[in-house]
């Protein structure tokens, strides 16, 4: 019994032991794949150099491509030199978009890859049948892969890129962003001068009409200017005065309620000045005449606080355009486009690398993959 059962015994354990061997199952024939691939030298040499050969010719079929570079500085805000005048406006420097000064790279960045001015450069050099496209969106997507823009963190400076297969048009195109964006950014108030500006603008007209129709108004009542005595004269100015004084105190007033509540110092101030300017006009209103007189001192009245409010808010808007002007508005350019002398696209060297590493690679396989199946059937 023991006799008949021990070869078997002796094949089961030895063919076990064989599977469980990892050096015999799993070994890698290094020498036998050295060995191949010195047999075949030739292809390992050749077979990558007629790769790269191949690739050299294929970068010869594609279009060279020209990038067309340019560089800007956008214009620093800085601090603004009415900032102590407009303290006499009080909430009034608050809503003309009174500020300290920032970095405004990201806003410009942004700005040049805007639709807005895509669309103008896709008009200005037909993009649409340049890039053979259907539809002008199409043309547009196609433009932002051409372009690139890096803004500088350090230096602020924003360096914009345009491929194109040619080189005059590449600049063209680089230079046409920086003027459709000068053109775009006349349109906004971006710095914080462009937005004291364009808000005291606004305001000027409106308050001009105002006082067109007060002088009418003060026309109307059939007095002359002279008529009118000294005191009643210099009363209807300091009342003028004082509603100036309250309608600046009850614009800040809104403001302030807006950011804090009720019970904060600034608030209670503010409502506490607008109260006694209220007390003050309500004491001289007691002390109105009557008749025809009083008719005419409450149109001048009215043509005074119009002819105040003007005078102030025309001294601001004079201080706003000066630091405009005084503001950089202008895109300054470090580096103009010019028509680049070298292609950018295709790296023929790139090429020839590439097809080299990858025609080796496919060599080895080809010669590694015979001994690898031996190996295994051994």
């Amino acid at each position: 019994m023991n006799s008949t059962s021990s070869p078997a015994s002796s094949n089961l354990a030895a063919t076990q032991d064989a599977a469980h061997d990892p050096h015999e199952a799993d070994e890698f024939p290094v020498g036998a794949v050295f060995a191949a691939l010195w047999r075949r030298r030739l292809l390992m040499v050749g077979g990558p150099l007629l790769a790269s050969v191949v690739a050299l010719g294929i970068s010869y079929l594609i279009p060279p491509t020209f990038t067309g570079r340019v560089a800007f500085m956008p214009p620093q805000q800085q601090q603004s030199s009415a900032a102590s005048a407009l303290a006499s406006l009080g909430a009034l420097a608050s809503l003309a978009g009174g500020g300290g000064a920032r970095n405004n790279g990201d806003q410009y960045a942004a700005l040049v890859q805007s639709q807005t001015v895509a669309d103008r450069l896709v008009e200005r050099f037909d993009l649409v049948n340049k890039y053979d496209r259907k539809f002008k969106i199409d043309a547009r997507k196609q433009l932002a892969e051409n372009t690139r823009v890096t803004l500088g963190r350090k230096d602020g400076i924003i360096t914009l890129e345009v491929d194109d297969h040619d080189p005059k048009t590449a600049a063209d195109m680089a230079t046409a962003y920086i003027e459709e964006l000068r053109s775009l950014t006349a349109r906004l108030a971006l710095t914080e001068a462009q937005q004291r500006r364009v808000f005291f603008e606004k305001q000027l007209a409106q308050v001009k009409e105002k006082l067109i129709a007060a002088q009418q108004a003060l026309a109307a009542t059939g007095i002359s200017i002279s008529a009118l005595k000294a005191e009643p004269k210099a009363s209807a100015e300091g009342v003028a005065k004082l509603q100036a004084q309250l309608t600046t105190a009850e614009v800040k007033l809104q403001v302030l309620r807006r950011a804090m509540s009720d019970n904060a110092a600034e608030v209670m101030a503010a409502a506490a000045q607008v109260s006694a300017l209220r007390g003050e006009l309500d004491k001289l209103g007691q002390n109105e005449p009557t008749g025809n007189q009083a008719g005419y001192i409450t149109a001048y009245r009215e043509y005074k606080y119009q002819e105040v409010l003007f005078e102030q808010l025309s001294r601001q808007y004079e201080l706003a355009r000066i630091d405009e002007s005084r503001d950089g508005g202008q895109l300054q350019v470090v580096d103009q486009a010019e028509v680049p002398e070298r292609k950018t696209k295709p790296k023929r060297s790139y090429f020839m690398i590439a097809a080299f590493g990858l025609g080796f690679m496919a060599c080895a396989i080809w010669v590694m993959v015979p001994v690898l199946r031996t190996q295994r059937r051994r």
